[in-house]
This record gives C-alpha cells, structure tokens and sequence, in this order.
C-alpha cells in the first residue's frame, strides 16, 4: 500500500467531518439568501459551478503531468446523484419553511437508517450488532440534541413527511456518490452532480414562481458562502471521503451535521446552547464512535486501489 493511499485513508475520516461541519452553516446561509428556498438551492450548486469547473481543469492537468492514468465508468451515476441532490435540496428547504428547523433537521438525519437499509437488503451488506447499536446512539443523541425545539402537531405534518422524503434522497445521494468515486474523482463526481443538480432546481424554481434573484450585495455574497464553504468544500470533502470509508458508516458520521448547525446557529444567530445541546452532542459522538468500532477492519489492497480514485 502506498504511503500516498495510506495517508488518503488516514485522512478521510477527519475530511467527512470536517465536511460536515461546514455542511452545518448551509441552514444559516440559507436563512440569510433573501431568496426563496429551492432558488437558494439552485444558486448553491450553480455558484459552485465556475469553482468546481477549474479545480478539476487543474486536477486533470496535474494527473497528466504525473503520468497517471485515470479510471473511467459510466457517468450515468453521476447524473443520477445530481438528481438525487436536486431532490433533496429542493424538498428540504420546503420542509423548513412548513415545519420546524429542529423537526425537519432531525428527520432528514433519517438518512443513514434508510442508508443502511438499503445496504443491508439490496446490497447484502450485513452489519455488526454493535454497528446497529451505534445508528441507534446517535439518533438519540440527535433527538436530545433538538429536543428542546421540536413541535409535534397538524400543522408541522406536511414538513415532516417531506422531511422524511429528504432523509431518502439523500440517502440515495450518498449510495450514487460512493458508488461513482469508485471510478471517478471527487471533482468529477462533485462537477457533474453539480450541474445535473442545477438543471433540475432550475426548471422546480421557475415553475413554483418563488424569489429567484438575490436582492443585493449581501445576499450574493450569502450565496457565494453557501457555494463555496458548504458544498465545494463541505460536500466536496464528503464526496472525497466517501472512497476510502464504508457508505454506511461515513452517513452516520454525517450526524455531526446537526452539532455543527446547532452551534453556528448559536454563534451566529444568538439561537439557544446549553447542557441539553452539550449532552445531546455527546451522545451522538459515542454512538458515531461505536459505529466505527463495529467496522471490519479494511483490506489494504481494496484501500489502495480505492484511494486512487
């Protein structure tokens, strides 16, 4: 294995939370755009486009000059996994604005359940009590986490279950993406998604008629950041990860996404942070913890054909 794979694998599981974090301002962008919720998400993945575009020109130009040779699939899970995005996307910033933050936060952090599902009965990939144990930690942990904001009732119904459709296309989001770095880059996932994504947002924003352009100065450069910091960086290192660690394992670390919200929304936004926050937080680290502890150990030679993608 070489010292280049060792250290991409050394380094995934600090990259997929460090995604994750900067995942968790997307919310705070989004509240802050001044446009409407799936033209929000469409600016988010257009934005980013430009940026993605250039840094796979060079990444391209630097593998060339190296002489390596790069592998190539079907991009057809590629475009699938933009699909996957706009879905997503587009109907969890519905939720938000017909249920609670908190409620819709929760609910589409669902995803690695469905993941894990999917894995266990599609895929015959079969996981260790003590793995099922750890999912279970951490969406408990989650729950204490926004427990104190949560509002069951009639008229939260329609977010939640839209919430809910959230946690499943991005479940199938991430399953696409693991899937495609097997054969392709993080950039090259990352750029056509990207552009598959932004079509499909697109064409719902136009459709449903809501506030498509930002109104100012501030609200391109919230627009920009949400770009650039959540989803080139945030969901291009969760793509990067995603070679080197198990799919269902990378989506229950993802559960540090609602930590990471709850305390920028508590920095930024002057939102409520005390012991129950602290307490929940800890919870979903033992069961992330857990999780990983449950995993097999990997076979170096899978982790260095895989670390070249």
């Amino acid at each position: 294995m070489s010292s280049t794979a060792t250290a991409s694998v050394r380094h995934a599981l600090p990259g997929l939370v460090l995604g994750a974090v900067l995942i968790g301002l997307a919310p705070i962008f989004v509240r802050l755009a001044g446009v409407g919720p799936t033209a929000a998400a469409f600016w988010r993945v257009f934005l980013a486009l430009p940026v993605l575009w250039l840094l796979q020109r060079l990444s391209v130009r630097a593998v060339a000059q190296a002489g390596a040779e790069r592998r190539r699939g079907s991009t057809l899970v590629l475009w699938l996994a933009g699909l996957a995005f706009a879905g997503d996307l587009a109907i969890w910033h519905q939720s938000i604005h017909l249920t609670s933050i908190a409620n819709s936060t929760l609910l589409t952090n669902l995803a690695p359940v469905f993941l894990t599902l999917v894995l266990h009965f599609g895929f015959h990939q079969r996981h260790a009590p003590r793995f099922w144990l750890g999912l279970l930690l951490a969406l408990a942990g989650a729950t204490v986490l926004l427990a104190g904001s949560l509002r069951i009732g009639r008229e939260t119904a329609l977010g939640d279950v839209l919430a809910i459709v959230t946690a499943m296309f991005y479940a199938a989001y991430q399953l696409l993406v693991s899937r495609g770095r097997q054969n392709f880059s993080a950039l090259d996932v990352m750029l056509r998604s990207s552009a598959g994504a932004a079509v499909v947002l697109l064409a719902i924003t136009l459709a449903t008629g809501e506030p498509f352009w930002p109104r100012d100065t501030h609200s391109w450069l919230i627009l920009a950041a949400l770009a650039v910091i959540s989803h080139v960086g945030g969901q291009g290192l969760i793509a990067w990860a995603l070679a080197h660690l198990p799919a269902s394992f990378s989506s229950v670390t993802l559960l540090v996404q609602p930590i990471a919200a709850t305390v920028f929304a508590w920095l930024i936004l002057g939102e409520g942070f005390g012991p129950q926050q602290v307490v929940g937080g800890v919870i979903v680290m033992a069961g992330i913890l857990l999780c990983r502890f449950a995993m097999p150990a990997q076979n170096p030679q899978v982790e260095a054909e895989r670390a070249g993608a």
